[in-house]
């Protein structure tokens, strides 16, 4: 039997896929390692990935979250309506000048009273009795000094003729100038009994309405205003009041002296009193930021009151437009007003100024722009630089 040959060159074809069988193993454990390390990359940055994913979800829960609002343009400010209290032009407790007794009271409260009316009688026996005596003591004092100087006279006229002393002469003219100090001293004293008892009549030192009646007849009257002292009547000058309205220190252009303003009272409905701007006091209150003023309004048929309570108009200089935002936008801090913007993601503290409250809103009269966004409700806890992010849009 014959045994064939095989040829050297397919010997060679069939040993040549041996040779590439060695390194399998070697492309096994490459793709093997390659698909561990894309595993682990993958791993790593997924990990990576939640970890960022958890940061942007603390930071966002970390974040306020605020919703805001748009400042208002309001009209043109024209007027501004002020409480005032109405006060008499002159308003004086009436007091006894000397003690003793009422006999009797011609006015009552509400009477109208002219400058010089006869308002009491007081009985002042005591002053009568005073007065009585010192008339007998200047009697006698002017009856002393006629006699000192009739002397003195003789003995001038005496001593040209050398008939008295230089001496005796002079002590004539002493004594009558003692005694005419005398006269004054008690003359002296019997005006004062007598401007004592002239006070036993009360007078109105001014035309008014009697608003209080402190005394009746028989009472026992303590000259002076001391403490133990009781006024007898209450005097009011109404036919023109005195309103004093403090105005706040940024409308206070609108309270200069000589200008005009208009009063409208609730018991008098659809009715405008007129009043003209006297005086103020030229001097902010530290405390209330306010300016006095004083406004002057003639009443003379008394439908004003002392004591009423009115509404005063004050016409603005010139036209001025102000911001209204909602009252629940303001935080009151020790430092003062403020409200919060948000600007560039985070919450900034700005201080203002309020003109009318409203109610609801309020008037900003400085401190804020009309693009500012305002945060509505804003916590108690709320500090400038704290990153906020909006709700939704914001409220028009």
């Amino acid at each position: 039997m014959m045994v064939q040959e095989i040829p050297d060159t397919e010997m060679k074809r069939e040993q040549r896929p041996h040779r590439w069988s060695r390194f399998v193993p070697a492309v096994v454990v490459l793709a093997a390692a390659t698909a561990l390390g894309f595993g682990i990359h993958n791993g790593i940055r997924a990990r990576a990935m939640a970890s960022e994913a958890l940061t942007r979800a603390t930071d966002q829960a970390a974040t306020s979250i605020v919703k805001v609002v748009y400042p208002k343009l309001a009209a043109p400010v024209e007027e501004i309506v002020l409480p005032g209290n109405t006060q008499a032009f002159t308003d004086s407790p009436i007091y006894a000048r000397t003690s003793g007794y009422l006999t009797r009271w011609y006015f009552d409260i509400g009477a109208r009273v002219k400058k010089g009316d006869l308002l009491a009688d007081i009985e002042t026996p005591e002053i009568d009795q005073q007065l009585q005596q010192a008339q007998a003591q200047l009697e006698t004092a002017e009856a002393n000094y006629d006699l000192a100087k009739t002397t003195a006279e003789r003995w001038q006229w005496l001593l040209k003729t050398n008939s008295v002393s230089k001496q005796e002469t002079d002590q004539a003219i002493a004594n009558m100038t003692a005694q005419k100090a005398e006269v004054d001293s008690n003359a002296a004293n019997v005006r004062r009994l007598q401007q004592l008892q002239s006070f036993e009549k009360v007078y109105a030192p001014f035309d008014g309405v009697v608003t209080a009646r402190s005394t009746d007849i028989g009472a026992l009257i303590d000259a002076g205003s001391a403490a133990q002292s009781k006024e007898l009547f209450h005097l009011a000058a109404i036919s023109t009041l005195r309103v004093f309205v403090p105005v706040p220190e940024v409308y206070s252009n609108a309270a200069q002296p000589a200008g005009t303003a208009t009063l409208t009272l609730d018991e008098y409905p659809g009715r405008v009193f007129h009043g003209r701007l006297a005086r103020n006091s030229s001097a902010i209150d530290p405390a209330s930021r306010t300016l006095l003023v004083e406004v002057d309004v003639d009443n003379p048929d008394g439908l004003l009151l002392p004591g009423a309570y009115v509404s005063v108009h004050l016409k603005l200089p010139a036209t001025m437009r102000s911001l209204t935002v909602p009252a629940n936008t303001l935080l009151f801090r020790r430092e003062g007003l403020r409200v919060g913007v948000v600007r560039d993601g985070r919450a900034s503290l700005v201080p203002v100024t309020i003109g009318r409250d409203y109610g609801a809103t309020v008037e900003i009269v400085s401190g804020l722009r009309s693009t500012d966004a305002i945060i509505l409700d804003p916590s108690d806890s709320l500090e400038s630089g704290t990153p906020v992010r909006l709700q939704g849009g914001a409220v028009q």
